[in-house]
């Protein structure tokens, strides 16, 4: 056994080896350069390969600078959700959804609109994951305006026909009579790519901020308002079971957060309406908190997310 670790063939302890002068080994820096010495820069080849990398490059900075204003685009949404979560009193209604209002439509005007540029003429499937967390976030923040506005939420494609813009065109002059025309404009569309996919998504990132919104109602004494969220996001869950089977893992996965979100806002409706009339007003949040928790999830008939 020893004889063969240390034989001629013992593998690891002679792999990189030389014999002979230790003058005679070739370096692979040097031969590198060599080689890039030698290259003939009218080859054919070589010129192709030049415009492949260029073509890399281009879409590699593209790439990052749509991640940058995704990232700017989720930090804004977030703002904004935020500041839906604000108000607790009617009297602040007006002035908290008006200014969500703004910010909403001045971000699907600049950031969004930058986007569109960005990939104008390219194939956006091939950036969809660069701006997918912005755009989610974004449609989160939408829906939830739209449903703390009109209590519903409206069609995806009304969301989709906002993200599209209309820019100028030039079309260029042509010779006539040994002179150019004036350059004439027109007008053309573009737009940032919004798929179903991404929708539901961010449609289920909803279900989360409501859920946040039903337990801050109860504690400001709107019991109503509970029932109607919980009733909401109940529909929006049996929506989603219809995609069980045919979506992928991160809508399987979200699909259980939002299950459990479902879980604790009724578990929350339950207590408050059996022992809502036991319990004063005044520490009727706090008990019907802290008896959601208590709850088990249950699995649900004939549903298994994984």
């Amino acid at each position: 056994m020893s004889h063969s670790r240390g034989g001629s063939g013992g593998g690891r302890r002679n792999r990189g080896q030389y014999f002979g002068h230790k003058n005679s080994k070739i370096l692979v820096g040097d031969k590198g350069r060599e080689v890039l010495e030698n290259i003939n820069e009218n080859s054919l080849v070589i010129k192709q390969f030049r415009v492949y990398a260029a073509e890399l490059d281009s879409k590699h900075d593209r790439y990052e600078a749509v991640v940058k204003l995704s990232r700017d685009i989720t930090i804004e949404s977030k703002r904004i959700i935020f500041l839906l979560h604000t108000f607790d009193k009617e009297s602040k209604r007006d002035a908290v959804l008006g200014e969500a209002k703004t910010r909403l439509d001045v971000l699907a005007k600049t950031l969004f609109k930058s986007i569109a540029q960005e990939l104008d003429g390219q194939n956006p499937f091939q950036y969809l994951r660069a701006y997918t967390a912005g755009i989610q976030e974004y449609i989160e923040a939408v829906t939830f305006y739209q449903y703390l506005e009109s209590n519903k939420l409206d069609d995806w494609k009304d969301l989709e026909r906002s993200l599209i813009y209309v820019v100028p065109c030039e079309i260029k002059s042509t010779p006539w009579d040994g002179a150019l025309e004036p350059a004439a404009y027109t007008s053309r569309e573009i737009r940032t790519m919004l798929t179903p996919h991404e929708y539901i998504l961010g449609i289920a990132d909803l279900t989360g901020e409501l859920m946040r919104k039903c337990i801050s109602n109860l504690g400001s004494g709107d019991i109503a308002s509970c029932f109607q969220t919980c009733n909401f996001v109940r529909s929006i869950y049996i929506g989603f079971l219809g995609c069980v089977g045919s979506s992928g893992k991160e809508i399987n996965r979200k699909l259980y957060t939002l299950k459990q979100s479902l879980i604790k806002m009724e578990n929350v409706c339950y207590t408050v309406k059996v022992r809502g009339s036991e319990i004063p007003k005044h520490m009727l949040a706090d008990v019907a908190i802290g008896a959601s928790n208590e709850y088990a999830a249950e699995d649900d008939e004939g549903y298994h997310p994984f």
